[in-house]
């Protein structure tokens, strides 16, 4: 009897704007590896059992998308350092029976952000739009990089406050606040700041920018997490105002994708493969633009969590901040 293939399951609702799976496909086949990466549109009320069927020994764990991030925590028996912190999973593996919750965002992030930064000395202050999935994993690795002051952004100030409450600990030594969104705040905000970080979304982002173009200022550095067009509005107002630095999602996706890869097979998939799939699969003419926190450890569909720009991200969220297809 011929052995099944392994199966991955991308969880999420919906799914079907997911460009992890060719990423992750792609990636099974090029190192040999008998596995099927599957996205499955799951709705709440589904969750707890499609999670409690990954412990079956036919799968190698899943990806988890939006909006399924922290509903997954209570379901799982471990979670590593990165997951407990933000308070969100997006990628599932195995030890025997139990089910072990990462967050690839965060890893992704970092990554991104050193990119970003260059050889420069790294900031101290942050703006983030955004409260969502890729958000959290862009709050907790600025924290960790030292960033003294981090300002919050999002069109439903609860959620961003909620956010601020999660991380009320880890960042005590820190000035961690959310605002109101009003443009004359945060212009204000904007001014006194180096870094500046999208991990909300746009229908459109070709055309739409969650920040008008004239309250950016020159020398930001800008990253924002969508990666689907390779150029959002974001990124060119913010080239127009003189930024120092203005990149998309794709370095937090690569990254993501490659972690959670490694986390299932014990293999590394060589990154520069992996951006020459969402090269091609960004050529295609179906490409859906997607925030990187939103993709697959970071994947949330072009509106993410509410109507932009209120959440997204990175990693599958790429993911989808970032945050986060993964």
């Amino acid at each position: 009897m011929f052995a099944l293939p392994k199966r991955v399951l991308l969880i999420g609702h919906p799914v079907s704007h997911s460009l992890s799976s060719a990423l992750q496909q792609g990636a099974f086949d090029e190192l040999g590896i008998d596995a099927r990466y599957e996205p499955v549109d799951v709705p709440l009320i589904s969750l707890p059992e499609t999670i409690e069927e990954l412990r079956g020994d036919d799968f190698l764990g899943a990806n988890i998308s939006f909006p399924h991030k922290e509903r997954v925590v209570p379901m799982v028996d471990r979670l590593t350092e990165e997951a407990q912190a933000t308070g969100a999973v997006d990628t599932l593996t195995r030890e025997g029976s139990r089910l072990v919750g990462h967050n690839t965002d965060v890893i992704g992030f970092r990554a991104a952000l050193d990119a970003l930064i260059g050889r420069q000395k790294m900031p101290k202050n942050a703006v983030i739009i955004g409260a969502g999935g890729g958000a959290r994993a862009a709050v907790y690795a600025l924290i960790t990089a030292g960033f003294q002051r981090v300002i919050v952004f999002n069109r439903h100030l609860h959620r961003a406050e909620g956010l601020v409450r999660h991380f009320g600990r880890t960042a005590s030594h820190m000035e961690l606040r959310a605002m109101t969104w009003h443009e004359s705040v945060i212009e204000a905000e904007i001014s006194k700041t180096k870094v500046l970080i999208n991990a909300s979304a746009v229908s459109d982002p070709t055309t739409e920018s969650p920040i008008p173009g004239e309250l950016l200022v020159p020398d930001l550095m800008v990253l924002d997490l969508m990666y689907q067009p390779a150029e959002t509005k974001l990124l060119r107002d913010a080239k127009a105002a003189g930024a120092v630095e203005a990149m998309n999602g794709d370095t937090m996706l690569v990254h993501q994708t490659a972690a959670a890869f490694n986390l299932w097979t014990g293999r590394d998939v060589p990154r520069d493969f992996i951006q020459q799939k969402l090269d091609e699969v960004r050529a295609r003419p179906a490409a859906v633009a997607t925030p990187a926190e939103a993709e697959s450890p970071n994947e949330e569909p072009a509106s993410t969590d509410e109507a932009a720009p209120t959440d997204a991200a990175p990693a599958d969220e790429a993911s989808t901040a970032a945050g986060a297809d993964a």
